[in-house]
């Protein structure tokens, strides 16, 4: 456990380093942040009916995409793995006295934590003090901020698991692009990143929910908002702990067939 919690820490504090990146990163998602609202906020003023979740919810949801974005995102890759397994370098990872499932785990997962909380605090600190109907609100008790707390974390875990899934295809295609292209656009439909998953249509929700996606993004922007309930809460973080469970089960097991059939030619 020591060698993998020493590259969570390393990575982090290498990832805390890109201040710059992290501005412009900044600066980028509250632009994208406005012109989403603005969308929602014209298709509410021109709606007719109830519709399945309130304009306010969908600032909150679209706010919490921005903020947390280093967390939800599957088009976020380590380019450092890539290039260790079309190089050839994967040779020296094999040498290591730990398990490369694990030490690649704990690299994404501390990239992703890093990055995450240099852009969201100043992102969440406007979001909270704009003008309506672009503020941000607080969520309804202190259970709902705890549960969202949670299944943040674990929609992390999650993600981070579906990434690795992504990286170790490499072993078979020998280039990232088709995998990550693929797992992407599909993954960020399905977690309600392009449209929230209330204002889908019943046969693509149900889809939705049938796959891991949304478990790492809608859940938690919901629970926050308490459109999910906390007792419906409590049984999706069971859901979240079986993907978790299953998507890390199968990268060990794809992990262990590549590596058996991996050659390394040259001298």
């Amino acid at each position: 456990m020591k060698p993998y919690v020493s590259v969570l820490r390393l990575r982090f504090l290498n990832g805390l380093q890109y201040r710059a990146a992290a501005l412009a990163g900044m600066a980028t998602q509250l632009f994208f942040g406005f012109i989403f609202i603005m969308i929602y906020v014209a298709f509410y003023s021109q709606g007719t009916g109830n519709q399945p979740i309130s304009l306010k919810d969908i600032v909150v949801y679209i706010w919490l995409q921005q903020v947390f974005l280093a967390f939800i995102m599957l088009y976020i890759r380590d380019n450092e793995i890539f290039q260790l397994i079309t190089s050839g370098n994967i040779a020296y990872e094999l040498c290591r006295p730990c398990s490369i499932y694990s030490f690649w785990y704990a690299k994404m997962l501390a990239s992703r934590l890093s990055s995450a909380i240099l852009r969201c605090f100043p992102i969440l600190i406007v979001a909270f003090f704009l003008p309506q109907p672009y503020r941000m609100s607080l969520p309804p008790s202190p259970a709902a901020l705890g549960l969202f707390l949670i299944t943040l974390f674990l929609g992390l875990l999650l993600v981070v698991a579906i990434s690795m899934l992504i990286h170790i295809s490499v072993f078979w295609t020998m280039s990232p692009t088709g995998s990550v292209l693929m797992i992407a656009v599909v993954g960020e439909f399905m977690a309600g990143l392009i449209i929230p998953i209330p204002l889908m249509p019943d046969w693509v929700q149900h889809i939705a929910y049938a796959l891991p996606f949304r478990w790492a993004a809608d859940l938690p922007f919901r629970v926050y908002s308490g459109q999910i309930p906390q007792s419906d809460a409590l049984w999706d973080i069971l859901i979240q702990l079986m993907w978790i469970a299953v998507l890390i089960g199968l990268g060990w097991w794809l992990m262990r067939r590549a590596l058996r059939q991996i050659v390394v030619q040259g001298g």
